[in-house]
């Protein structure tokens, strides 16, 4: 385009469109109309009848390349349009961000299999230590030992807030303490009244003066009991009860019995620590006058307290010449804070019997007791022991209701199922969903509590109160935590609180506790994906793909069975790209890649249409076969079957192998097609060779970085780029086969229109809106291999101009002019002549 080309051009009528280069499909017309031309001259004096009778051919042949234009548009459309609207959005970029995202919970070796063993009621390690790593067990009631109190006294940390606690009870004599399981809050009420109850110099030292409480009998017999005839003997004694609310008919204690109790204390001089779990029923004790939360322990604190604890019971007999204590103790500091060990721990922080087991296996190995393997293997084993504690038991209070029949609150307690199934419900939709939005993952809770609910008591419907959550203990007794930031909305960015578990041992954990242990949870649990399967939202469908992928490793014949095989029978694109991520993530595993290669394949030769489409999409992935030249053979076989019925899902999928390494191989086999002899072929590869401009890098539903060595990857920032301009800047040496196929698309009759607006969102993308540089450079790389030739220019002039008289969307005439010399060689720039002025100033 020259200078004095465009000056003409911008200010005119649109140009006509340049007459095309030789197509494929006006071949096949050549020889029909050296027929008609002979007929014609052999027959002039029905030359009115040969021309009309011609005529009607040439506008026969026109309709015939509209209706292949009007097919071959259809080939690149959006695979989810059929799901969403032709016009509407498609949320293959937010899924593939997803997918992305989600994919990181589940890297651990390659592998979901965290320990060697999912249930390890006591594992022995080494010569000399013998760790409990089941579930805790319950306490008796009693006095507490003075051994136990002096051990407490010397290996107890204070959490935030300690002495406001012990304020708190000490000017109250009563303290309702709410917290999580398993984050110390027992240690910290013995601690407390282990101080309170001190005596001073001059006074009386109690007998059993802290004692553990049976919750059986409740507040108000131990308030009797202080107030009863041997209530003397309690005077200045502290009493910790645990007070269990987690039974379907389990009721709080009201705030009269509180004022009982605590007048009664007053009157011994005595104190009285009740430890509750945080939740929706404990929410009136602790917002009342004698609640108080006990925040968990500093894990650096706790872990570095344990560990001196640990060295010193083994040193305390050390001979000369062994290692000091301090010197053991820093090693051992040291290798908690490697990289391996805290991957093997997998926890952000750690609760007072994590941090013990951790400290002793770590001190078994600074001392030679515990193999390094074995340490690893240890620390595999924390976050395991924890899923398995949240999962143990969890119904046995429903299991015992029937027997006691006679009772008249049976129903009441029956409809309590809910209630009790839905942390756990939260802790299993929290390790499918994480990373998602809050709501999204309460939600997901909420729909998998009916589910279990059912499973458990199918005779009953659910009751479920709608005004009971608790959003805080919900975060608190799944050990998880809120952050800041995005979900996406019909392609935009909104501001969202996203929900995490706090380690990334976690997910994995409660999966294979859930899928492993608990059998009769399957059936629910599978009824929940499939609903998940249908949410419109990415952050929800696409986590829950990745997560079904990780339970079919733990059971592919169960997880192919009910849940891969009929969602890949679904008539809804999203349920069948579903099921392609599932076998994905499940290919990801040494151990299953080769029966999901198989899998594939046999879908590919002999599958129902929807088993190829989820086929293709597997295929895509660059893990569902053997090899590149496997899979494009796999996805040609799906193109081109039933006169090219899955060319679009086929292209598409082409199209998102080019960021794997093979990118070359991909581009010669595109090419192969596009001169194929059989049509299907043909349009397999022109359908591909459009995507590439048509698909950003963020709707692959790939993750183009996995695929470098380098961490740093050029794709990083180029997510909203076409392919092909991504291809173009970060691999110069593909540009010259995809200009060579842009061409060929360009060239082809039943291609050149949907190429040619292709070709158009590639210009009109060298810039933003803003005025800032977007795809420039990857356009500066290939639009030089693409106008080579006087015809290509022309065609490229042509454009630019239609552009620029563009009644909605004019392109500027400096843009237009920047993107001409961007094409053209700039030694081509015609020169202009100097002026007087410029002579006369140099």
């Amino acid at each position: 385009m020259s200078d004095d080309e465009q000056a003409g051009g911008a200010g005119g009528d649109a140009p006509e469109e340049p007459a095309g280069g030789r197509s494929s499909d006006d071949d096949k017309h050549d020889k029909r109309e050296r027929h008609g031309q002979d007929d014609g001259d052999s027959g002039r004096e029905n030359s009115a009848e040969a021309e009309g009778e011609e005529a009607e051919k040439e506008k026969e042949r026109e309709r015939e390349r509209e209706r292949a234009a009007g097919r071959f548009k259809a080939y690149t459309r959006d695979p989810l349009a059929e799901d969403e609207g032709e016009e509407g959005p498609t949320d293959l970029a937010a899924a593939a961000r997803t997918r992305r995202a989600v994919r990181t919970l589940f890297e651990v070796g390659g592998d979901l299999n965290r320990i060697d063993r999912s249930y390890i009621n006591r594992a022995h390690i080494g010569d000399n230590i013998n760790l409990l790593l089941g579930a805790r067990r319950a306490l008796r009631s009693g006095p507490v030992p003075e051994d136990e109190l002096r051990r407490l006294r010397r290996a107890h940390v204070e959490p935030e807030g300690y002495v406001r606690l012990r304020t708190a009870l000490r000017a109250r004599r009563l303290l309702v303490l709410g917290a999580a399981p398993g984050t110390g809050r027992t240690s910290t009420a013995l601690s407390l009244l282990d101080e309170v109850t001190t005596p001073t110099a001059d006074g009386p030292e109690p007998v059993d003066r802290v004692r553990r409480v049976d919750s059986e009998g409740g507040i108000r017999q131990l308030a009797e009991t202080l107030d009863g005839d041997g209530g003397q003997a309690w005077r200045g004694t502290g009493h910790l009860l645990e007070l269990s609310l987690t039974r379907p008919d389990a009721l709080p204690p009201d705030e009269m019995d509180l004022d009982e109790l605590a007048a009664a204390l007053a009157r011994r001089e005595a104190f009285a620590v009740i430890v509750v779990t945080v939740g929706s029923a404990a929410n009136p004790l602790l917002a009342g006058r004698y609640g108080m939360l006990c925040p968990p322990a500093p894990t650096g604190e706790l872990l570095t307290t344990r560990l001196r604890e640990r060295l010193e019971e083994r040193t305390g007999q050390a001979r000369e010449g062994d290692t000091p204590l301090d010197e053991l103790l820093a090693r051992a500091e040291r290798l908690a804070g490697g990289d391996e060990v805290t991957e093997a721990v997998g926890l952000d922080d750690l609760r007072p019997a994590e941090a013990e087991l951790l400290a002793s296996l770590l001190a078994g190995h600074v001392v030679g007791d515990v193999p390094y393997d074995d340490l690893l293997s240890g620390c595999r084993s924390i976050a395991a022991g924890q899923a398995q504690e949240w999962f143990a038991g969890v119904d046995r209070a429903l299991t015992a209701l029937p027997a006691e029949a006679e009772r008249a609150d049976l129903g009441r307690a029956r409809s309590g199922t809910a209630t009790l199934f839905h942390p756990v419900a939260f802790r299993i939709a929290l390790a499918v969903l994480g990373g998602a939005s809050h709501s999204a993952v309460a939600a997901a809770a909420h729909l998998l509590t009916w589910e279990l609910s059912v499973q458990s008591d199918p005779d009953s419907t659910p009751a479920r109160p709608l005004f009971c959550d608790d959003p805080e203990a919900d975060v608190a007794l799944s050990r998880a935590h809120l952050s800041d930031g995005k979900v996406d909305v019909d392609g935009h960015d909104v501001p969202a609180r996203l929900i995490y578990y706090r380690g990334s041992a976690l997910p994995s954990a409660v999966l294979t506790e859930l899928w492993d242990r608990h059998f009769p949870v399957r059936a629910p649990v599978v009824r929940w994906l499939r609903l998940l399967a249908d949410d419109p939202r990415s952050q929800v469908w696409m986590r829950a793909a990745v997560a079904a992928g990780e339970l079919c490793v733990r059971d592919f014949d169960h997880g192919y069975t009910e849940l891969v095989r009929p969602l890949a029978e679904s008539t809804t694109n999203r349920r069948l790209i579903f099921a392609a991520t599932t076998l994905d993530q499940a290919a990801g595993h040494d151990s299953h890649r080769r029966t999901v290669h198989r899998l594939v394949g046999d879908w590919s030769r002999k599958g129902t249409a929807s088993q190829r489409w989820t086929a293709a999409w597997a295929l895509g992935y660059g893990n569902a076969a053997a090899t590149t030249d496997d899979t494009l053979d796999a996805l040609a076989r799906i193109g081109v079957r039933d006169d090219g019925e899955l060319v679009s899902v086929a292209s598409h999928n082409v199209v998102r192998l080019l960021v794997l390494p093979d990118a070359a191989e991909v581009l010669a086999r595109m090419a192969e097609w596009t001169h194929h002899k059989r049509e299907p072929y043909q349009d397999l590869g022109l359908a591909a060779t459009v995507r590439l401009s048509l698909t950003t890098v963020d709707e692959l539903l790939m993750d183009p970085d996995a695929q470098l060595d380098d961490s740093a990857s050029p794709w990083g920032d180029r997510g909203d780029w076409p392919v092909s301009l991504a291809l173009a800047a970060i691999r110069p040496g593909l540009v010259e086969p995809m200009a060579d196929l842009m061409w060929t698309a360009l060239n082809t009759a039943r291609s050149k229109d949907v190429a040619m607006d292709a070709l158009e969102e590639l210009l009109r993308s060298a810039e933003r809106k803003d005025g800032t540089e977007w795809t420039r450079p990857g356009l500066a790389a290939l639009l030089p291999a693409l106008a080579t030739e006087e015809h290509d220019r022309r065609r490229l002039d042509w454009l630019l101009r239609r552009m620029m008289n563009d009644p909605e969307k004019p392109l500027p005439e400096p843009r237009a002019r920047d993107l001409w010399w961007l094409a053209v060689d700039p030694e081509e720039r015609p020169r202009r002549e100097s002026t007087r002025e410029e002579e006369r100033h140099g």
